[in-house]
């Protein structure tokens, strides 16, 4: 039985090739049946997001297996088998338990340290489980997986740091304020980076959420997610006074919020402090604003600075977790090692039961027709001891005549001799 892991990911191959290769969740189940159809194929998982496509298989060596499965992943998806092959990478056995381990635990992810690829594996995980048949190891591979990604983000600094621009906005709105649940946010936009940070928001707590938009329709689909109100961008000066927050990012050619709304916005809030992190590139607050007592402005450059020293930290971090993967991988494949052998101790075990049982069941037939149970009793011990030891002492034996000390040490060790 061999373990293997084989994909392309946005460090091998574009997205081009990267969508053509999804499988997508109303297809896998038709994918894993024609997947395991193969007669070497034992069990799979099948990873895809939009960064990866990747087979976890277990699989019987038999003739040219990678060339097999590559011919099949290039037959499901009508590929040109030179357009994957220079993209695609293959682990066995020790790599590929320690590349799962990787991906599960953010090391090898688009962003380092990223969490929701956790979330995915574990998806891939179930959904290709369900009605489709696993091999033991295969199974125990993933579930060591995710009790390892557990412990990399328990022991140490990998996600503690923000890395993108909606997280470390949030990050930043956490520094200053020391607890959210009693702020009031004005989101400017309705794009995707408002999205992430409305929803970094909605875990925080947040007191109150208005979202400023030109298209309301759009900002209403986010504010009834994370429980906002929708305003319009004309409201924004006369709103503007209630955000003690204000995170901007719109594709404007123009500022939005300029000096003067800001002046008026403090003077209402008595000089309370407003915190205004500008996220739009050309930028929505006017610079000046930085200006003004009371008012604190950060640019995206801002953010940029903060999220550099923060992927230094992951970068320390995943050192750490490198070593966790390694000691851990180096755990599993003993493990897997040890349960190689188990058919052979099983085998073992069963046949000394048997010399075992036949040997008892004649010693009770003798009690039972009067002999005399010292000598029956020091009979079967005799002829137990000679059954047990006969075939270790012909492997001894041979050993000696062949000289082959190594094998020699090998049997007096197992059978416990110094």
């Amino acid at each position: 039985m061999t373990l293997l892991a084989l994909g392309i990911n946005h460090k091998t191959a574009p997205v081009a090739l990267r969508e053509r290769v999804t499988f997508s969740p109303d297809t896998l189940d038709k994918a894993l049946e024609s997947l395991l159809s193969q007669p070497m194929v034992q069990g799979g998982v099948v990873l895809s997001t939009c960064n990866r496509t990747e087979l976890y298989l277990s699989v019987e060596e038999e003739g040219n297996l990678q060339e097999s499965l590559i011919r099949w992943l290039c037959d499901y998806h009508q590929l040109n088998e030179e357009d994957l092959r220079n993209s695609l990478y293959w682990h066995q056995d020790n790599d590929a338990v320690s590349h799962l381990m990787r991906v599960a635990s953010g090391l090898d992810s688009l962003i380092l340290g990223e969490p929701q690829i956790l979330g995915q594996v574990k998806k891939a995980f179930a959904d290709s489980s369900r009605g489709h048949l696993h091999a033991s190891e295969l199974e125990r591979m993933f579930q060591k997986s995710f009790s390892v990604a557990k412990r990399v983000r328990t022991e140490t600094d990998i996600g503690a740091s923000a890395v993108s621009v909606a997280f470390a906005a949030c990050t930043l709105a956490r520094q200053i304020f020391e607890s959210l649940s009693s702020v009031t946010v004005l989101l400017v936009g309705a794009g995707e980076t408002i999205e992430l940070v409305a929803r970094h928001l909605r875990e925080h707590r947040v007191k109150k959420m208005l979202i400023a938009n030109r298209t309301r329709e759009r900002a209403q689909l986010l504010a009834d997610e994370v429980g906002a109100e929708v305003i319009a961008l004309s409201d924004v000066d006369e709103r503007l006074k209630e955000a003690d927050i204000i995170i901007s990012s719109t594709a404007s050619p123009l500022p939005i919020i300029g000096k003067g709304m800001v002046e008026r916005a403090l003077k209402a809030r008595r000089n309370q402090p407003m915190l205004l992190v500008d996220i739009a590139v050309p930028r929505d607050v006017e610079p000046d604003v930085s200006k003004l007592a009371n008012a604190y402005l950060y640019s995206v450059d801002d953010l940029q600075n903060i999220i550099q020293h923060n992927m230094a930290q992951r970068q320390a971090a995943a050192q750490q977790a490198e070593t966790i993967v390694e000691q851990e991988t180096s755990e599993f494949m003993a493990w897997l090692r040890a349960q190689s052998v188990s058919e052979t101790i099983r085998d073992y075990r069963s046949q000394a039961s048997q010399v075992r049982d036949e040997l008892t069941a004649r010693a009770l037939a003798a009690l039972q027709q009067g002999g005399d149970a010292e000598a029956i009793m020091q009979d079967l011990a005799r002829k137990l001891t000679n059954r047990l030891i006969h075939t270790p002492t012909k492997s001894l034996q041979q050993a000696a005549r062949d000289g082959d000390d190594e094998r020699l040490n090998i049997l007096r060790d197992s059978l416990g001799l110094e």
